[in-house]
């Protein structure tokens, strides 16, 4: 997905608060959502498509939620309602964001899910199976470590 369909993509998704938001909106949002993210465009990976969106989506909240700051009450009049509301949406979207990071670390991080865990290092001592007798000071022992696949 390009940056152009992404930009499509964002006004059909907030439909009604495209009158709020202009052009450069949609471009500062995809590309804060992509220093945050960490990857780039095109995407084509259906998990980083969703997550790009996502958090492109919480920008433009956040943009919204800037700009009512600064509203006011006057009389019985309350705007307030309107920053709290956007203050709500963008604290859920944030915590989603870092529970998927937490569920999937392997999309964050550009590793395979084995390279995530820690390294086994044997104790060293080795004994012969079959008599009991101690080989760890052999030439021809060799500690293991290191992460392996399906052992």
């Amino acid at each position: 997905m390009t940056k152009d369909e992404f930009v499509d993509l964002l006004r059909q998704e907030v439909k009604g608060l495209k009158k709020y938001l202009v052009s450069e909106d949609y471009l500062n949002a995809i590309d804060d959502a992509i220093k945050e993210t960490g990857w780039s465009l095109p995407v084509t990976d259906v998990f980083n498509i969703y997550w790009l969106k996502h958090r492109a989506k919480r920008h433009l909240f956040f943009y919204l939620q800037s700009e009512s700051a600064h509203k006011f009450k006057y009389k019985q009049i309350n705007l307030q309602n309107r920053f709290s509301h956007y203050d709500k949406l963008v604290e859920r979207m944030d915590k989603d964001w870092e529970g998927i990071q937490e569920a999937r670390p392997e999309k964050f991080a550009n590793v395979s899910a084995l390279k995530l865990f820690g390294t086994k290092i044997d104790a060293g001592y080795a004994y012969s199976p079959q008599t009991g007798e101690d080989l760890t000071y052999l030439a021809d022992q060799k500690i293991e470590f290191g992460p392996k696949a399906n052992d």
